[in-house]
């Protein structure tokens, strides 16, 4: 007769735990045999807030992360306050009460922003004939809701247009008249998904700087990749959950800035972009990098800041030698976890010596040496 006996899983059961937090009550189930470090692991995307940075209370006592929800008596229908640590999270901070999930697009002051209902600036002749004179648009706070007609008369005149802090939402397949085009400037608008063609601005072969900030942007369409003149992409702020795999197809690319979305991951094809001085990743919902982003030999400054990071690509210092500037500020990755990499020493070197030029210099205003991550 065989002998009856439990398995570990007849022991185990499913609870469910209230967490309260800044006004929220989040409802978590999980099982009573896990840790509290996986706990907090469950709470990370529902609060933004990092594992490191949460500190569970239950009945007035901080819950050790090694020990399990059964051996602290934390049972079903329990409640645990949840208390987060300043500047320890990802994303564009600790998600505070019931709410969309993407990020508040940070705009220009009410105060400061054209009035809606405000008349739409006219375009005089005299400001057109400086228009083709300077090669400069500048349309910026005009209450525009669309591009001027004028503007398309510029033709191969225009250099720059910029037509920031508007009301626009579309941009006409025309804009490729402007066939000398080196700067499109359309910060804080209302530019969506479908707002304007990437191929149309691909005809555009002089275009080298595209910025989008403070918009409504969720996804980059593969046509980006036709883009081959590009050096700067600027689209900080917007709701944007990835970057398409053509990313890589501009390898004349020299600055990419994507903060404040709401990215989770980086195409490995990230690594094609062989000109790369300048990425800014902050405030994104990043758990780990690709090993490919070594690849960019070119490398200055990445900034990863508030990201959900754990770890970094293990060969980033030693072949990225031209890497001088890395900010890690509230991530998972602290000064002991980037000490151990391979190249470490001689990464420190250089951020050392930019300091003290700038120092030398007075570049910076600050004698303070950033260590670029947190120690614990």
């Amino acid at each position: 007769m065989e002998k009856e006996g439990k398995s570990d899983s007849d022991n185990r059961s499913t609870i469910k735990v209230n967490v309260k937090f800044s006004g929220r009550s989040i409802p978590v189930e999980i099982s009573d045999e896990s840790t509290v470090k996986h706990l907090k692991s469950l709470l990370q995307p529902l609060t933004n807030v990092l594992s490191r940075g949460q500190k569970l209370i239950f009945k007035g006592k901080v819950l050790a992360d090694e020990m399990t929800l059964k051996s602290l008596e934390v049972g079903n229908g329990a409640k645990i306050m949840l208390m987060a640590s300043q500047g320890i999270h990802q994303g564009d901070g600790p998600i505070r009460k019931e709410a969309s999930t993407l990020p508040t697009v940070r705009r220009m002051p009410e105060a400061m922003r054209p009035k809606r209902d405000a008349p739409q600036v006219p375009v005089v002749k005299s400001q057109l004939e400086r228009w083709k004179a300077t090669g400069v648009v500048a349309l910026s706070e005009c209450n525009l809701k669309a591009l001027p007609d004028e503007v398309l008369t510029c033709g191969h005149s225009a250099r720059v247009l910029d037509l920031s802090h508007n009301s626009i939402q579309h941009l006409p397949a025309a804009i490729n008249s402007l066939s000398s085009l080196q700067k499109l400037i359309l910060n804080g608008n209302e530019i969506m998904d479908n707002s304007f063609s990437w191929e149309e601005l691909a005809s555009l072969k002089s275009l080298m700087v595209i910025s989008l900030n403070q918009n409504h942007i969720a996804t980059l369409p593969p046509e980006v990749g036709t883009l081959t003149s590009l050096r700067q992409l600027h689209i900080e702020h917007n709701k944007l959950t990835g970057l398409p795999s053509e990313i890589g197809l501009l390898t004349g690319l020299e600055v990419l800035k994507v903060n404040n979305n709401r990215i989770h991951s980086i195409p490995e094809s990230i690594g094609g972009c062989a000109s790369l001085i300048e990425v800014d990743l902050s405030s994104n919902l990043l758990v780990e990098l690709p090993e490919t982003v070594s690849k960019l030999k070119d490398l200055k400054a990445l900034y990863l800041k508030n990201n959900g990071l754990k770890s970094l690509p293990s060969s980033i210092f030693k072949l990225c030698c031209e890497l001088s500037i890395l900010d890690l500020h509230g991530t998972e990755i602290t000064m002991d976890v980037i000490r151990q990499l391979e190249g470490w020493e001689n990464f420190d070197e250089r951020r050392r010596s930019k300091h003290q030029k700038q120092l030398d210099f007075r570049v910076s205003s600050s004698a303070k040496f950033d260590e670029g991550a947190d120690k614990s």
